[in-house]
C-alpha cells in the first residue's frame, strides 16, 4: 500500500472539499459511494496529502505570514503591497490571508474526519489481514495529519499556553466528525460550533498523536513525503515544547534525533562539486535531514515561497521583503549558512537597492529549469529543528552542559569550523533565539516563538524600506491571561465569517476587538 500511495501521490488532484464548519465536506461525493474500499480509502488519504500542496499552508501563507508579520525582513520601497498588512500589523477579522489559512486547516480537518466516519463500514468488509494492516496504517496517517493541521490552528489563532490557566484559555473549534454536532467529540460541550479551552486543544491533538503512533510503522525514508515514526515523534517534541513539558520535549525530541536514518546536513561537506549537502538540501529539496517535505513535480506544486523575496523577471530583482539587518549581522564569517542562504545583487528598483536577498527559497533546481520559479518543496520538519528543541527543553530544567553539546552539533555541521558552545542562566534564552533565527529564517516560526517567550520587537528603518511599518514597536504578549499585556495581534483574529453565523458560539480573540 506505501509503495502505491508514494508512487501515485504526487499526481492526485486536490479534492473538492468545502471548507465551512458547519456543511459536509464531501458535498461533490455521495455519502454512501465515497469509501466503500481500503484502495477507496486509500485514495482519499492521497487527496489529504495532496492538500497539504496548497499556497494557504506550508508553500504559501502559513509559512510566509508569521514571519513576515515578525522582526525578520522588511518592505521594500515600491513593494507590489503583498502581505502589506500583515508587515503593518493591520490584521482585521475579515483579512483574506489569515481568514485562509484558517479555511485550508479546516478543510483538511474536514476530509479526515470524513475519513473516520466511514473507516468502520470499511473495516467491517476486510477479509484479509494485509488490508486490516494496510486500514490501520492509514487510519495513523490521517490522525497524523488532522493533529497537525489543529496544532497550527492552535499556534495561529490561540494564547502561547500556560499549563497554569489552559483550561480558561480559549482554544480552537474541535471535530471529530464531519457529521451532525451530535457526533462530535467529547471536546464538545454544546451542539452549537464553539471553541474548546487551550488544554483541551491541544490534549485532543496529543490523542491523535497516540493514535497515529500505534499504526505508524514505517521508519525514515529520505526526503519522505509521507508520514514515518520520526515524523510523529517530531511533532510531539514541538508540541510539548509549546506546552512547556520539558521533559516530554527531551523524551521526543531525542527519539527523532537518536533515528540513525537521519542526519544534519554538512554546510562544509561537498554533495558535488558545485554544492554542498547543505545547500543541495534547499537546491534540490533533499537531503537526510529533512523528516518530512511536501511533494511537488513541474505538474503538481503549490505556492512559490521565494517569490516574495526575490521576483526575478529573468532580468532584474524585484523584492517584496528583503532580511532584516540585524538577522544579517547574527550570522559569524564562519558560519557556512550566510552563503547558502543570501545572496548580495542589485535590485531593479528605480533606487537601485543593494542588499543580500533570501535565496535558499529561490527554487527547486528541476522547476527552475522548467521556467517554474521560486517554488521549492515545503520542509515542515527538519531535524535541525530537534535538535533547538531538545537544548530549548535542557535550558528550562537548567542543564546548561547538554544544551551547549546540541547547540554545538547543529553548529558543527554549518560552520567551516567551530569549537563548543557556552550556554549558562544568563544568556540561554539569547543563544537559543539567535540560533532559531539562524537556522530557521522564514520557515514560518519566529512569531511563535516570540509569542511563547512573550517578547515584543522594534523595527529601525534600513535602507530603501517602506516608511510605514519600518519603525514598529510591538510590545511582546504575557501567556498569562490575569497579567496579559502586549499586542493583541500574536494571536489572529477569528475570520468575521464564523462570527457572524446566525447562532454561533464561537468566541473571539482579543484581535478581533
Amino acid at each position: 500500500m506505501k509503495k502505491i500511495k508514494h508512487i501515485i501521490f504526487v499526481a492526485v488532484a486536490l479534492l473538492t472539499a468545502v471548507s465551512c464548519l458547519d456543511k459536509y465536506p464531501q458535498d461533490a461525493i455521495p455519502a454512501d459511494k465515497a469509501i466503500n474500499t481500503v484502495d477507496d480509502a486509500n485514495q482519499f488519504v492521497i487527496g489529504i496529502y495532496a492538500s497539504w500542496k496548497s499556497s494557504a499552508l506550508y508553500s504559501g501563507l502559513l509559512t510566509l505570514l508569521p514571519d513576515i508579520q515578525s522582526d525578520l525582513v522588511y518592505a521594500v520601497d515600491g513593494y507590489s503591497n503583498t502581505y502589506g498588512d500583515v508587515w503593518r500589523w493591520e490584521i482585521h477579522s475579515d483579512n483574506s490571508s489569515t481568514a485562509t489559512v484558517w479555511a485550508a486547516l479546516y478543510k483538511i480537518i474536514g476530509d479526515c474526519n470524513f475519513f473516520f466516519d466511514y473507516e468502520p463500514r470499511v473495516r467491517a468488509s476486510v477479509t484479509s489481514d494485509t488490508d486490516t494492516e494496510n486500514l490501520d496504517e492509514l487510519c495513523g496517517e490521517v490522525h497524523f495529519m488532522r493533529s497537525l493541521a489543529y496544532a497550527e490552528l492552535i499556534k495561529c489563532f490561540c494564547e502561547a499556553y500556560d499549563p497554569a490557566t489552559a483550561d480558561t484559555e480559549l482554544g480552537v473549534i474541535l471535530q471529530s466528525s464531519a457529521k451532525e454536532p451530535e457526533r462530535f467529540s467529547k471536546y464538545h460541550r454544546t451542539s452549537n460550533f464553539v471553541r474548546s479551552s487551550l488544554k483541551d486543544s491541544y490534549q485532543f491533538v496529543l490523542d491523535g498523536l497516540a493514535e497515529a503512533e500505534k499504526y505508524i510503522l514505517y521508519d525514515e525514508v529520505i526526503s519522505a513525503p509521507y508520514i514515518c515514526k520520526s515524523l510523529v515523534n517530531a511533532l510531539y517534541a514541538r508540541i510539548y515544547l509549546y506546552m512547556q513539558n520539558w521533559d516530554k520535549a527531551i523524551e521526543y525530541s531525542t527519539k527523532v534525533i537518536e533515528d540513525d536514518a537521519l542526519k544534519l546536513a554538512s554546510a562544509k561537506d561537498k554533495y558535488s562539486s558545485t554544492e554542498t549537502f547543505y545547500e543541495y538540501m534547499w537546491s534540490h529539496d533533499a537531503a537526510y535531514e529533512i523528516i518530512w517535505r511536501i511533494g511537488f513535480t513541474e505538474t503538481s506544486y503549490g505556492g512559490a515561497l521565494g517569490r516574495v523575496f526575490l521576483n526575478y523577471n529573468y532580468m532584474y530583482y524585484s523584492p517584496d521583503y528583503v532580511p532584516a539587518q540585524w538577522v544579517l549581522d547574527l550570522y559569524s564569517d564562519n558560519d557556512l549558512r550566510y552563503d547558502a542562504t543570501f545572496k548580495t545583487v542589485t535590485t531593479g528598483y528605480s533606487h537601485g537597492l543593494t542588499w543580500p536577498l533570501l535565496f535558499k527559497y529561490n527554487g527547486n533546481q528541476a522547476l527552475y529549469d522548467k521556467g517554474i520559479l521560486h517554488v521549492c518543496m515545503p520542509k515542515p520538519f527538519r531535524l535541525a529543528e530537534q535538535y533547538l528543541i531538545r537544548a530549548e527543553a535542557r535550558c528550562r530544567k537548567g542543564d546548561y552542559t547538554n544544551a551547549g553539546r546540541d547547540i554545538t552539533t547543529l553548529r558543527e555541521s554549518r560552520y567551516s569550523t567551530y569549537s563548543s558552545t557556552s550556554i549558562n542562566a544568563a544568556n540561554w534564552l539569547q543563544t537559543i533565539s539567535d540560533e532559531r533565527v539562524r537556522e530557521l529564517y522564514m520557515e514560518g516560526f519566529r512569531l511563535q516563538d516570540l509569542k511563547r517567550w512573550g517578547m515584543g520587537f522594534t523595527r529601525v528603518p534600513q535602507s530603501n524600506t517602506v516608511k510605514e511599518g519600518s519603525s514598529l514597536k510591538v510590545k511582546g504578549r504575557n501567556c498569562t491571561a490575569a497579567t496579559r499585556a502586549g499586542d493583541p495581534l500574536f494571536v489572529w483574529p477569528i475570520p468575521q465569517h464564523e462570527l457572524n453565523v446566525p447562532g454561533t458560539g464561537v468566541k473571539p480573540n482579543d484581535s478581533n476587538k
